[in-house]
This record gives C-alpha cells, structure tokens and sequence, in this order.
C-alpha cells in the first residue's frame, strides 16, 4: 500500500502548454507538447496520447498538472521529460487533468 509519504515524493506542478507538435512516430496517436512550468523548473517536453480528446487548437495556452521529478523517458525519437497527467473518459481515451480555474504557472499540487 502506498503511503501519504510516497505521495509527497511526487513534485506536481501546473505547467501551461505553449507549443503542440504531431508526434507521427508514436505507435499510439500522441502530441508532443512544449510545457512552461514557471520560473523554477522552465520549460519541459511531454509526449501525450490526448488526441482523441484534445486538438491543438483548443489545448494552446491552457493548464495542464505534470510529474515534474520522473527521470526523462525516451519514447521512440523523443525525450519526454514530464508526465502530462489524465484520467481515462468512458471509452477509454485521456482526458487531461486541469484546474478549472487560472492559477500560477509552476504551483505546487498538495
């Protein structure tokens, strides 16, 4: 079982999408996302299987909540530096995880 300690090991921040790229190489449809999580971390890259739910177009500029301290992880051609996190809709595909109200770049989820 986990404990409330190993949450706490977990460094989620709010990060804002600031670039969208097709990820044409990814064996499941993804984007490859260029994320500002504020001053302290800077900018990160996250590959995201969100395009059944999210299009470029509406995602742009928007709040997003990632794992900032996973190691980085190579997916086929790309580094992804951040888990981008979402939940499951009721088929099945992500759903991204996002404040519903605006609040600073690089806050702290606790």
């Amino acid at each position: 079982m986990t404990t409330f300690d190993d949450f706490l090991k977990l460094d989620i921040r709010v990060g804002k999408v600031i670039e969208i790229l097709p990820f044409p190489e990814a064996r499941k449809p993804a984007y490859k996302l260029s994320i500002d999580l504020g001053p302290e971390i800077g900018t990160k890259k996250s590959s995201a299987q969100i395009t059944h739910n999210h299009s470029p177009a509406n995602l742009l500029n928007t709040l997003v909540l990632c794992v900032v301290n996973f190691p980085p992880r190579q997916i086929g051609p790309f580094i992804s530096e951040v888990l981008t996190l979402g939940v499951p809709d009721a088929s099945g595909n992500v759903m991204l995880v996002r404040p519903d109200k605006d609040v600073p770049v690089g806050g702290k989820l606790f």
